[in-house]
């Protein structure tokens, strides 16, 4: 028996007519060393089928809701699990250019998951240039974090064209609670849930200043250093006062999806690194941070303050169990907020600035809890936490509510080839969420086998070219790979 917590609720929670809640990756596979030389939906039907309990929950569980909405949903077990249902076929009309890809992949990325069943969807696009292959895959945040997401693409994916032996499905299925057990949990949470509240509130204020938009408020920082000091807890950096500046991409959003992916020298990036010091995280944050400041200023929209942006951070600790399924309870992540430097015009000294920003930022999460994520998502009951969420959303943009500008995640991957179905995956995209208050514009960038693939995902109607930014950040690679050799 498996409950969403309060971070997976809040993704639920979370979608609107004009937001949705999924992420998502969209690999290149060449699929001659497939039957046929296709890669098809009875054989990647076959596979999931074969290996769904290698990462039972996104693949095979889907929602129980709790009557009344008295509290927050189940997992169980479908009983009409068939991956048949989850697994579609496009072809894309001659010459299958690397737009067109691009805009269907946006297209489906604006579409919602069907929540009577296990939540997610993958899309086998046929037609690309040289023969390729498109898989693209779309699962909801509610079901995986980062990691697990992460570890659902290895439970389906082999180092080698042959597939490796399986573990055999041994579990029984999981099954929600009953009517009864499920009103008398959701009653008994809610009638201890001005408890917890209190609690979370106490656990989260030594870190007031951590979180994205209130590091700003007047008084915060002088709160969170005297409690701090009063718990004796280590000491930390104290957090900058950050005010996210208006950019284009800090609007309303739409419901309409702009999609653009691209590709860097991992090589280059570890050559930077080396040059001018930090970490291949620091190179990434600066390579943003250039290309955001040539996209803003071509404009004639570049603010004269740094842009803020939120970088994720996972919680877990340790790798899964070898050959099972993750057990360990949904969503377990944190975000950083950062300074970006984009004020900056000196490429030398922008660097220096995101490398102090981005150490001071990891320096005091690392001296933190990281749990405030967890701990707000709950301050409200189950019963009114959903509206209460889309109320938030729908009302910040016209409140002028801006915490961060953007979302920056860097996920490393493998170095190595991996294959599906015996198709060697040549490059893989991730694509992520954005929302009224993160921004238009997310930026998610994955190393795998000697490349950083960056996928960015925009509202259409604020950002209609991100692929502007890709080619902004290869612009950006060629002046820090300049400058490291000076």
């Amino acid at each position: 028996m498996s409950q969403l917590t309060t971070v997976d609720a809040t993704f639920l929670n979370a979608e609107t007519g004009t937001t949705q809640a999924h992420i998502a990756g969209l690999g290149i596979v060449d699929a001659a060393a497939c039957p046929g030389g296709r890669l098809t939906v009875p054989l990647v039907a076959e596979l999931v089928r074969n290996r769904a309990h290698l990462a039972a929950r996104p693949l095979r569980q889907r929602l129980v809701q709790v009557p009344f909405g008295l509290d927050h949903p189940y997992w169980e077990d479908d009983p009409d699990f068939d991956p048949v249902r989850h697994i579609f076929e496009i072809g894309l009309p001659a010459p299958g250019t690397d737009r067109q890809l691009a805009d269907v992949v946006a297209m489906l990325h604006e579409q919602p998951l069907d929540r009577s069943r296990p939540l997610w969807e993958m899309f086998l696009i046929h037609g690309l240039a040289d023969g390729l292959t498109a898989v693209y895959v779309k699962v909801h945040h509610a079901a995986v974090d980062g990691v697990m997401a992460a570890e659902t693409l290895a439970a389906l994916l082999d180092l080698s064209p042959e597939p490796r032996e399986l573990p055999a499905d041994e579990s029984e299925p999981a099954r929600a609670p009953g009517t009864a057990e499920m009103v008398g949990s959701g009653l008994l949470r809610t009638a201890l849930h001005p408890v917890r509240t209190a609690v979370s509130v106490a656990r989260t204020a030594p870190y007031l200043d951590e979180i994205p938009g209130v590091s700003s408020i007047p008084g915060v920082g002088l709160v969170s250093s005297v409690v701090q000091g009063a718990l004796r807890r280590p000491e930390v950096p104290r957090a900058p006062r950050m005010s996210a500046p208006p950019t284009p991409f800090n609007q309303p959003i739409g419901r309409r999806r702009a999609v653009a992916c691209g590709e860097l020298p991992l090589d280059t990036v570890k050559e930077i690194r080396k040059g001018l010091g930090g970490s291949v995280n620091d190179v990434v944050m600066a390579l943003c941070a250039t290309a955001l400041r040539q996209w803003l200023d071509k404009r004639g929209d570049l603010p004269d303050r740094p842009l803020v942006a939120a970088v994720p951070v996972s919680l877990r600790r340790g790798g899964a169990r070898s050959g099972a399924a993750r057990t360990d309870a949904g969503n377990q992540i944190s975000m950083m907020a950062t300074p970006l430097a984009t004020d900056i015009p000196d490429p030398a000294e922008r660097y220096l600035a995101v490398r102090r920003a981005m150490d001071t930022a990891k320096r005091r999460f690392t001296g933190s809890s990281g749990s405030w994520v967890q701990e707000i998502s709950g301050l409200l009951p189950a019963p009114i936490a959903g509206a209460a969420t889309r109320l938030a959303l729908q009302a910040a943009p016209t409140m002028s509510l801006r915490p961060i500008n953007l979302i920056i995640s860097n996920v490393p991957g493998p170095q190595f080839p991996l294959y599906l179905c015996g198709a060697r995956v040549l490059a893989y995209y991730p694509i992520s969420v954005i929302t009224d208050v993160t921004g238009g514009l997310n930026i998610t960038v994955f190393s795998y086998d000697g490349r950083v693939n960056v996928g960015i995902v925009a509202c259409r109607e604020l950002v209609p070219d991100p692929s502007e930014i890709v080619d902004h950040l290869v612009d950006a690679l060629d002046e820090l790979r300049d400058l490291s050799r000076e």
